[in-house]
């Protein structure tokens, strides 16, 4: 096969319940030159199999990565692509048959355009009904994307694409220097940010980062996720992703103790005031443990910062 003109990757860790729809949902796109990759992250279940299972259709690859990490997974999937625009698709989604053809046009009419990404909806487990303490904000972290019907493009990092229905220009990429390996989910940790942060990185460089409509994904909601003690746990990872970020962009210091305590005390407080909401209650209580998060990362990356970086003391200039 000549050189496809947009590469689909998928990067999977222990995902076997899902990952065969992932795979069968590229192959079967409505597109005409694209080749499809499976980066597999040290699985330590089927995966192999599964992706063996599919390997006499020419457009599939496999590559396997022994080295933990979403962003060094991503990164290998980037080097094995032949083409020109990398679409990742995460490995518990389905991706909507004209899933390709609409990043791959996206980026033809622009060519500004460095980073896209499509509407994702939420596959809900069977019989599930979603309880009343969770929120629309709070179903984002699930993976839930909408801005509309119409092509946006986005100025405001914290409106990028999700990860899960995600490509990227391979030359941005490579200016760049790939998905930055200090952020985004290792193992069964939930580290993110890293998508907001190439969204940063391209429009300091005069980028374009764009959602798409009709480039559609729906996302499986596993059980596990549907606790509250998840959304716990992925608040906190989220103000430690958030930390990092600041610290990636030189916006790290004593600063961050402030922004943080003033940003817990927020939470906490809008958790109170709405007491009688149980979706507002706890979307703000989730809110506040992420500062906690953050505020402990912040903690760490000030007490590890060279003394030649710290605000000197009253001694030492003789006050």
């Amino acid at each position: 096969m000549s050189d496809p003109q947009i590469s689909a990757i998928i990067c999977t860790y222990n995902r076997e319940e899902y990952l065969s729809a992932a795979i069968d949902s590229l192959l079967q796109q409505d597109f005409y030159s694209y080749e499809v990759i499976v980066v597999d992250n040290a699985s330590s279940d089927r995966t192999r199999e599964i992706v063996g299972e599919r390997l006499s259709n020419p457009r599939l690859n496999y590559v396997y990565e022994p080295i933990l990490g979403l962003s060094v997974a991503r990164n290998t999937g980037a080097k094995e692509a032949r083409s020109p625009i990398l679409a990742y698709l995460d490995d518990d989604a389905v991706a909507s048959p004209l899933w390709l053809k609409g990043i791959y046009h996206a980026y033809q009419s622009n060519k500004k355009l460095a980073i896209a990404g499509g509407k994702v909806t939420l596959l809900w487990p069977d019989g599930f009904i979603p309880p009343k303490w969770l929120s629309a904000e709070l179903a984002g972290n699930l993976g839930a994307y909408d801005l509309g019907e119409e092509i946006v493009y986005i100025n405001n990092p914290n409106l990028t694409p999700r990860g899960v229905n995600y490509s990227l220009r391979r030359s941005f990429l490579e200016q760049v220097g790939g998905f930055n390996t200090k952020l985004g989910r290792i193992g069964t940790n939930l580290l993110s940010n890293e998508e907001l942060h190439m969204t940063e990185l391209a429009l300091q460089g005069g980028w374009q980062v764009a959602y798409l409509p009709d480039a559609l994904v729906a996302h499986n909601v596993a059980l596990e996720r549907l606790e509250r003690i998840w959304f716990l746990n992925r608040g906190w990872w989220q103000g430690i992703s958030e930390c990092y970020r600041e610290q990636l962009s030189g916006r790290a210091g004593s600063r961050q103790l402030l922004r943080g305590g003033e940003r817990m005390a927020r939470g906490l407080y809008k958790s109170v005031k709405h007491f009688r909401d149980p979706a507002l209650r706890f979307d703000n209580l989730v809110y506040a443990y992420g500062q906690m998060g953050y505020l402990s990362a912040a903690v760490k990356g000030f007490l590890k910062r060279p003394k030649s970086d710290l605000p000197l003391s009253n001694s030492t200039t003789g006050k």
